[in-house]
């Protein structure tokens, strides 16, 4: 077995995408087990050998990843890290996404199932008689991949002194700003559909321009058979559904003062986004709306990093969105 600390490290490990995979390969975490190292995975048995502490109030200045040129290898790893940290952090994808799919390629075509009210009501088969039929197939269309990023341009003498704790707050503030703009994708293909004729119906309000309770139920009621779970509101939106006197509910005021959750008597999770436009609410069935498809992980340009020190580099991840059923996502006019 390879022992972490006689590994040879260079750029070459970022060649297949992920330098992790790429350490754990050469150097496993299941041959630690039952020592002082298990826990760690390949990367972080890598910072250990080379003493480098990424945070804490005792982290290291971020010109200790390049006391060597082995150590610097690992610089990459650290900055997709930390913006992947930063996206984690900032990302409600989750709490509207019903599956991940990950790719290898740029080219992706999604399934779709476009249920008749029909196929909806599961009958009572008779003997003999043919069982009803739900059909899936391929979009016409591929899934739109977007390139999101930034580009990290620094000097390597302004910041090699500075701690790595700190720079890590500037490296997961570019993780929320691409989960940010993700999150603006996703909402545009909820609402005007991902290519394939399959834009959100609409519900509209009873009087143009005011809000009502009744007109939220109306949207809970349209999206039937489907669950409405989650709503996504414009921050103006979502202040005049808040201050509608049922969301003045104890109960309901008492979970949000508490945890700063904010919930609806209807039972669907509220979330407020500037990335829904303003007189648009999007209620949706999280459990079946949407497809997340991702060309990897968060990619850095792994060679400027390590060679010129910082400079000029580039940070993005790759994502697109598809939906699964039409017709599980709805749009409130207001």
């Amino acid at each position: 077995m390879a022992n972490f600390d006689t590994i040879r490290l260079e750029k070459g490990l970022y060649g297949s995408g992920s330098f992790t995979a790429a350490l754990e390969s050469i150097d496993p975490s299941e041959n630690y087990r039952g020592t002082e190292l298990e826990g760690l995975d390949a990367y972080q048995r890598q910072l250990k050998r080379f003493d480098i502490h990424v945070s804490g109030a005792a982290s290291d200045p971020v010109e200790k990843f390049f006391k060597t040129s082995d150590s610097a290898a690992l610089f990459p790893e650290y900055v997709a890290r930390a913006v992947r940290q930063g996206m984690e952090e900032a990302d409600v994808l989750p709490k509207i996404v019903a599956s991940v799919t990950n790719i290898d390629s740029l080219d992706y075509r999604s399934i779709t199932s476009v249920p008749s009210d029909d196929d909806k009501s599961l009958k009572d088969v008779a003997q003999g008689a043919v069982i009803p039929q739900t059909t899936v197939k391929t979009q016409e269309n591929l899934v739109k991949l977007n390139k999101r990023g930034r580009m990290l341009v620094a000097s390597y003498e302004a910041i090699r002194f500075q701690r790595l704790d700190l720079f890590t707050v500037t490296l997961r503030q570019i993780g929320a700003y691409i989960a940010k703009q993700q999150l603006a994708d996703a909402v545009n293909v909820l609402v005007n559909g991902d290519g394939n004729g399959n834009a959100a119906a609409a519900t509209a309000c009873a009087a143009s321009g005011t809000l009502t309770y009744a007109d939220l139920i109306s949207l809970w009621n349209d999206l039937d058979p489907y669950e409405m779970n989650v709503l996504i509101a414009n921050p103006a939106d979502a202040v005049k559904m808040l201050n509608l006197a049922e969301f003045k509910d104890s109960h309901a005021g008492l979970n949000f003062h508490a945890t700063g959750k904010m919930i609806t008597p209807i039972g669907a999770e509220l979330i407020k986004s500037a990335c829904t436009a303003s007189g648009s609410i999007i209620g949706l069935d999280r459990r079946c709306a949407l497809e997340m498809v991702k060309a990897g992980d968060v990619l850095t340009e792994y060679d400027k990093l390590i060679d010129r020190q910082l400079e000029r580099a580039a940070i993005t991840s790759i994502a697109g969105f598809a939906k699964i059923f039409t017709d599980a996502s709805r749009v409130l006019s207001v």
